[in-house]
């Protein structure tokens, strides 16, 4: 069996690494190390270690080359990650199993001007702060299959997938999703109004987003810059085409990691 391990350098250990490699080795695996994204290729399995962060620089690659995962936490809430520091051993067990369960998470894309981008989590669309510019409010406006489905006078607007309702829109205020659900959730970010509440709506929509004449987003997938947002750009987020494969030794443990994780 060929498994990847990407990593963290600044997380872990070149020790570490190096003990987990001999290890998969032993068991007869081959081995290919990347501390890169742009560095994985293709590969039977993918073991990540690092935080939450490292999940998702991987998962990226893994839905490319449709490589399933599985993440030991080296970082601090590791809620992505299915096993601690401290059960390198299991993990490994699990990379190494022919018959081990696998759930599939839904991603988003996100084309801003033309220009496309893949998200696990979020896109996160947030009013740009400098000193040469005065704080104020964005008005943030939706359109849902061509029709228009509100405006948000806030801080920013928060586009997640089910796995991403438990990141930045869970801080925000948004609803927990399961990650079986087929839809997003759109939750704004400190709004001007006691009506706006997070929305949900099914995956299948087309979502196109707009601002006012002299109002500027930042856009931001999986917490990556991608880019400006001013009147004049198009910014359409639709469901992914690709699917991100995690291997787990309980299909049924959200609930269970989530009581662990988020408390």
């Amino acid at each position: 069996m060929h498994i990847g391990i990407f990593y963290n350098q600044e997380q872990v250990g070149d020790e570490v690494v190096s003990r987990i490699g001999q290890i998969l080795r032993g068991r007869g695996a081959r081995c290919d190390f990347f501390c890169a994204q742009e560095q994985i290729v293709p590969c039977d399995r993918l073991l990540v270690l690092g935080g939450d962060g490292t999940i998702l620089h991987a998962a990226k690659r893994a839905a490319e080359w449709k490589i399933p995962l599985v993440g030991v936490n080296f970082g601090r809430l590791g809620f992505l990650t299915e096993f601690e520091r401290g059960e390198v051993g299991e993990a490994v067990e699990l990379l190494l199993s022919e018959e081990c369960d696998t759930v599939e998470r839904t991603m988003l894309e996100a084309d801003l001007n033309g220009t496309k981008h893949v998200c696990l989590n979020e896109l996160a669309l947030l009013r740009g702060i400098s000193p040469e510019r005065a704080i104020r409010v964005e008005t943030i406006s939706v359109t849902l299959g061509g029709r228009s489905a509100r405006d948000f006078l806030a801080d920013g607007l928060i586009v997640a997938t089910p796995t991403g309702s438990t990141a930045y829109s869970l801080s925000a205020g948004g609803s927990i999703l399961m990650p079986d659900c087929n839809v997003f959730i759109l939750t704004p970010v400190c709004s001007c109004s006691m009506r706006a509440r997070p929305i949900v709506c099914s995956d299948r929509s087309v979502l196109d987003f707009s601002v006012e004449e002299g109002d500027t987003l930042m856009a931001y997938g999986d917490g990556e810059f991608l880019g400006a947002i001013r009147r004049t750009d198009k910014l359409t987020v639709r469901r992914s085409g690709k699917r991100v494969r995690f291997l787990t030794r309980d299909p049924q443990g959200f609930f269970l990691r989530l009581t662990q994780k988020i408390n």
